[in-house]
């Protein structure tokens, strides 16, 4: 089936020329190794060392451009590696439960839509996540849209996208460690409203 017809593509040359000669491509230049600073192997205090010393006479003119050492989910650790946090129950008046936080959110999907996040292989999250990873799309997720369910009869394991709750972060689409999830944008403008913003 051939895609629709959208039209004539748009020629974004100017665009990108007008982006480099205004002062928010100066702005951000300026700052491009901040982020991987921290990633130099020294961690916070490479970041403080970069910002107090470095950027600070150099004023964002600096001859290179840091790497932030790959993709995102690739520097994930197996859970084997890593110690488990033990976080506080919501307290309800600094932190607050999840879904009470996605409520705020305003999201609204409708329910007849085809589904905006799917899987590209249905076997990858239980075989790789979960078994190595320890289920991270649960904890990367700030909306509770991903929840590893357990079959009572057998007790194998499951994904189950809980697509109705997502705030179109898309942090699953660049932390996933398999790259399994494709997030496109929805149909008809569903999502979040973040209403009195």
């Amino acid at each position: 089936m051939a895609p629709p017809f959208v039209g004539p593509v748009a020629d974004l040359g100017a665009y990108q020329l007008a982006f480099e000669g205004s002062w928010v491509y100066d702005e951000l230049k300026s700052v491009r190794n901040m982020r991987p600073s921290a990633h130099m192997g020294l961690g916070m205090y490479g970041a403080f060392l970069y910002a107090g010393v470095i950027h600070y006479i150099l004023n964002g003119r600096e001859p290179f451009t840091l790497s932030h050492g790959g993709p995102d989910w690739s520097r994930l650790k197996p859970a084997a590696e890593c110690k488990e946090i033990e976080y506080p129950k919501p307290d309800n008046v600094v932190s607050f439960d999840l879904l009470s936080s996605v409520a705020l959110t305003g999201t609204n999907h409708e329910a007849d839509q085809p589904p905006h996040l799917t899987l590209k292989d249905d076997l990858v999250p239980v075989s790789q996540n979960l078994a190595v990873y320890d289920g991270p799309e649960g904890r990367f997720c700030p909306a509770g849209v991903y929840e590893y369910i357990k079959d009572e009869e057998d007790g194998s394991s499951k994904l189950q996208i809980n697509a109705q709750n997502c705030i179109h972060c898309k942090t699953c689409d660049i932390k996933c460690p398999s790259q399994n999830i494709d997030w496109v944008v929805p149909e008809g403008g569903g999502g979040p409203a973040y209403a009195g913003m």
